[in-house]
């Protein structure tokens, strides 16, 4: 390309005979034919594009489409190059050729060393400037991360807190009941009674199956008093002690009726005391073993959130993420939050990073919860369309203004060139009154490495 055609463009206003000469020897002319893209978003930018003439369309890969978000159509208008004082840097769209024409193609290492000769005080200034963003936007993403992980990890203490809580009570429980059975126990033998009626106090105990279910609590009240009121006119001292757990296992008066002809005198109390025990005892176990199963589903859940044990590309099933991802937010969907599942049954297992798949739901999740104002129903769906795995987050928050909403695409991070026409993608859209987001995972991207 000469020097002259060069001249005419108003960008190269400010620039020698000599200095545009250099240019022009150090670039190539290329040919823009309709259709043909010259460079691809995600790409590293190694080359600087000025237009000569003829119209380049800048397109994103937004949600399943090439979306145009820009066109190249006046001489001097230029694209790419940004590894002239970016080492990281790519092209953010893609160039496809609109009409015939042609441009400059000068490749970013040609374009760095002139800048830096014509104009040294300026490429200062440009490298400055992209070091200050890069620096500023990863601080800021560093801040995001520790703020969400301080979010999750008191959601967490909180979460584990409970069932920690409750293993401990019941465990002190657990000891006083012992401690009961041991005295009511050596109070029967005092009492002398035969081994005939002490296998068939068993026999009785034995009959009593205890609810399954939880009692309503002004049913099970008014058990208690009925049972109190019966053992009290029987003499036994202990009535307020015996009767809740006799109560809770479901034993009526008919059955201590029975028990008070097998347990004659003074044995009646120490024997529906050590009854009333083994029930304790029991309850108090099943309590240890819910709250001990519970802390080991949570310590599981947080092991598959983090995957810290785990290789960073897995063969995974992206129902098991959302769950852990559920669970790890589970006290923001505790109040006010009913949470839909929607899993289809035919979902394949795909290669992914899992641990940062994670961090998309959490992401995505919360954001739903915080559009409710913490109240709604947060509908969680995944389900196959064609090569792909789609999830749905919805929600039934009050939705977006139509303004925001036209507005409101996310695409994401830029990929290789070979894959970057099955990268995830982003796409929040206006449905009913309520935004939903959905995220479409592409097998063969993930399995090709990317993120």
């Amino acid at each position: 390309m000469r020097a002259d055609e060069l001249r005419a463009l108003s960008l190269f206003g400010g620039l020698a005979d000599d200095q545009l000469a250099e240019l022009a020897e150090g670039g190539t002319e290329v040919r823009i034919e309709p259709g043909v893209d010259l460079f691809r978003e995600g790409e590293h930018a190694d080359f600087w594009w000025v237009l000569i003439d003829g119209a380049v369309d800048l397109l994103r890969h937004i949600g399943p489409e090439d979306t145009v978000v820009g066109r190249m159509d006046v001489p001097g208008r230029w694209a790419g190059g940004f590894r002239a004082w970016d080492q990281d840097g790519v092209y953010l769209a893609t160039g496809r050729g609109a009409t015939g024409g042609r441009v400059l193609r000068v490749p970013a290492e040609v374009l760095a060393e002139k800048v830096s000769a014509w104009f040294p005080f300026s490429r200062h200034l440009l490298q400055g400037l992209y070091h200050t963003a890069r620096s500023i936007e990863a601080t800021a993403r560093q801040r995001e991360s520790l703020v969400t992980l301080g979010t999750l990890a008191a959601g967490f203490a909180h979460e584990i807190n409970n069932p920690a809580a409750a293993a401990s009570r019941a465990v002190d429980a657990l000891d006083d009941a012992c401690q009961t059975l041991l005295s009511s126990l050596s109070r029967l033998a005092r009492d002398e009674i035969s081994a005939r009626q002490f296998t068939a106090l068993d026999t009785l105990r034995r009959e009593i199956e205890p609810h399954p279910v939880v009692q309503d609590p002004l049913t099970l009240a008014d058990h208690e008093e009925a049972l109190s009121i019966w053992l009290a006119r029987r003499g036994v001292a202990r009535e307020w002690a015996i009767a809740p757990p006799l109560a809770a296992a479901g034993v009526d008066l008919a059955w201590c009726e029975r028990a008070a002809g097998v347990l004659t005198g003074s044995a009646l109390e120490p024997g529906l005391e050590w009854v009333a025990s083994t029930f304790s005892v029991a309850a108090l176990l099943a309590e240890i073993k819910e709250s001990s199963q519970r802390i080991s589903g949570l310590v599981t859940a947080i092991k598959s959130y983090s995957q810290m044990d785990r290789a960073s590309m897995q063969h995974i099933d992206v129902t098991e993420g959302l769950e852990s991802t559920l669970l790890m937010l589970g006290q923001k969907l505790r109040d006010g939050v009913t949470v839909v599942r929607d899993y289809s049954a035919d979902v394949p297992r795909i290669d992914a990073y899992a641990g940062e798949l994670n961090q998309v739901w959490t992401n995505l999740i919360d954001n739903a919860v915080d559009a409710m104002d913490g109240a709604g129903t947060l509908r969680v769906a995944v389900r196959t369309e064609g090569d792909d795995v789609v999830i749905e987050v919805g929600d039934t928050g009050p939705g977006m203004p139509p303004q925001v909403a036209a507005r409101a695409l996310f695409v994401a991070p830029a990929l290789p060139p070979d894959t970057r026409q099955a990268a995830a993608f982003f796409s929040l859209l206006q449905a009913g009154h309520s935004p939903r987001t959905y995220l479409g995972l592409r097998t063969n991207a993930f399995a090709a490495g990317t993120r």
